[in-house]
């Protein structure tokens, strides 16, 4: 399969998950609101996430992938499968103890991760409560996340893309249908996390099954594959907890400032992941084992020309979304979440958080096309070290924003965005610097042409916005059909002077998105 029809594939799924995942953030936000109980089950969401980036989508797959890839190049399909089943077993022997450990010291991690909380000991308790609904789907997502990495290695993404589907109807589900029936919203939001995780496991168990791949439960060995995976997966966990380490400072920075701070900080993060999530997770999720298997059969050029295009990517969409979200952040916050209990108040919060985080969306889209072209070489220590500077950066910068301005959340979102173009930078240097990557005249020249054709959208944008303004002031129908009519404006003039600057041309999409079988010399390189 070509990198643009897996881009396509992830990215489709992804944002069927996202249009979801918006539809579940209205209905969360105007149930919970963006108060105590908001706050507390935010925190509790958080958890289980945090570490399954450590455990799953951070350090295993990083490791897990190329190793799996390189198996099933070299040793065929048979020994790839005892390769993932060992490390299914080995997986499951680390997390069940865990959960179990973090469930029964859950007060001692709310009190570590939400200092604020401990003032209010109604909401730290409603905390810890929320906290241990949450933390046992962390087993299941995490199981799942390497059930996606062997059924991403034989070229299967749909079925994985689809995944947070899942996870997003069933919070629906819960918040709508189950807090009748409990003290609050926030009991249900968490028994939703929990299902989905459950449902998440599930589905991908029978997808690997159908497939083909199916993960029988083996007795835990450390064959020579294991070691390897372990040494390999032991320096991105380590960055990797770094980097929830401060994930989880910016909680307990907010959880300092006044109620609603945390849910700002989240409802604005939601927002800026939708791009994000459709373009950039899906451009690394492809191009990792792409890079893998050609790199495994001495293609290099090929693996640096399909990192240019998943570069080129990320830009095309991640430039024009940032101006998209900065101009019209307030309006979009409004017309989207001013409902139920979120409040003015709470736009004005969110809105600010969301033109910080937006700053930061190319570096966060960047990061996902350049850390495959260190992991397909099996190099984990790299993404460490620059990722371990960035955090140190960011850590510092909370302090200084947190202590030294008034708008004490819109820094702690400032500050993500800087360390993240502080990584990507990092890792850019390292890549040329060992020769791995070097950007062509395409990727410069459609680079140069993509920040023109943004800026065009963007004066549509402010056009627009300056016509529509007492519309847009309205969070009622009224108020979306003007957001639509904006956001249609701003895509017909993005696309228009992409045409017509030669960034968008209808043959190469075509030529991206058709199915490429590969040759005996491995996958050809994309145009």
């Amino acid at each position: 399969m070509s990198l643009g029809r897996s881009i396509a594939t992830v990215g489709f799924f992804t944002l069927l998950s996202r249009i979801f995942g918006f539809v579940r953030d209205v209905v969360q936000s105007a149930v919970l609101g963006s108060g105590p109980v908001a706050d507390a089950f935010i925190v509790a969401l958080k958890l289980p996430n945090l570490f399954r980036r450590l455990f799953a989508e951070g350090a295993f797959s990083a490791a897990f992938v190329p190793l799996f890839a390189r198996e099933l190049q070299g040793e065929g399909r048979d020994a790839a499968l005892v390769f993932a089943r060992q490390a299914h077993a080995c997986l499951l022997m680390i997390l069940v103890p865990f959960t179990i450990l973090m469930m029964l010291a859950m007060p001692a991690v709310i009190w570590v991760m939400a200092p604020g909380f401990t003032g209010e000991q109604s909401i730290f308790d409603l905390a810890v409560t929320y906290g241990r609904i949450t933390f046992p789907s962390l087993v299941f997502i995490s199981l799942a996340s390497l059930y996606g990495g062997v059924l991403n290695g034989i070229d299967r993404f749909a079925e994985v893309a689809f995944t947070p589907v899942l996870l997003n109807i069933t919070l629906i589900g819960s918040v709508l249908f189950l807090t009748p029936m409990l003290p609050d919203a926030g009991y249900s939001a968490s028994i939703g996390v929990a299902l989905a995780g459950v449902l998440q496991w599930l589905w991908l168990l029978y997808s690997c099954w159908r497939d083909g791949v199916s993960m029988k439960l083996v007795r835990p060995r450390l064959t020579p594959r294991v070691r390897q995976l372990v040494k390999l997966a032991t320096p991105v966990a380590i960055g990797g907890g770094a980097q929830q380490v401060s994930t989880m400072l910016d909680v307990v920075w907010a959880s300092l400032l006044p109620a609603g701070s945390i849910s700002a900080l989240y409802y604005a993060d939601r927002i800026t992941q939708l791009p994000l999530g459709v373009i950039g997770i899906a451009v690394g999720t492809a191009l990792l084992p792409l890079l893998a298997r050609q790199l495994r059969a001495g293609q290099d050029e090929a693996a640096m020309a399909n990192q240019n295009r998943a570069i080129e990517f990320g830009l095309l969409f991640s430039l024009p979304s940032t101006a998209a979200l900065w101009i019209l952040a307030e309006p979009m916050i409004r017309v989207l979440f001013e409902h139920g209990k979120f409040g003015p108040d709470d736009t004005m919060r969110t809105a600010g958080a969301l033109v910080a985080y937006s700053v930061g969306l190319p570096a966060f889209m960047l990061v996902k096309a350049l850390t495959p072209g260190f992991f397909a070489r099996e190099d984990t220590r790299t993404p460490l070290y620059t990722a371990v500077i960035s955090i140190v950066v960011n850590v510092a910068l909370n302090a200084v924003f947190v202590l030294g301005t008034p708008l004490a959340w819109v820094g702690i979102a400032l500050a993500s965005s800087i360390s993240g173009w502080l990584n990507v930078v990092l890792l850019a240097v390292v890549l040329r610097r060992r020769g791995h990557w070097r950007p062509d005249t395409r990727l410069l020249v459609r680079t140069l042409w993509i920040a023109v054709a943004t800026i065009g959208m963007g004066v549509a944008l402010w056009l627009g916005l300056s016509m529509l303004k007492m519309p847009l002031s309205k969070p009622d129908l009224t108020g979306v059909v003007a957001l639509a009519a904006i956001i249609v404006l701003g895509g017909a003039v993005y696309g228009g002077l992409g045409m017509a600057l030669g960034v968008v041309r209808l043959g190469e999409l075509k030529t991206a998105l058709r199915r490429q079988r590969p040759t005996s010399d491995g996958p050809a390189a994309p145009p």
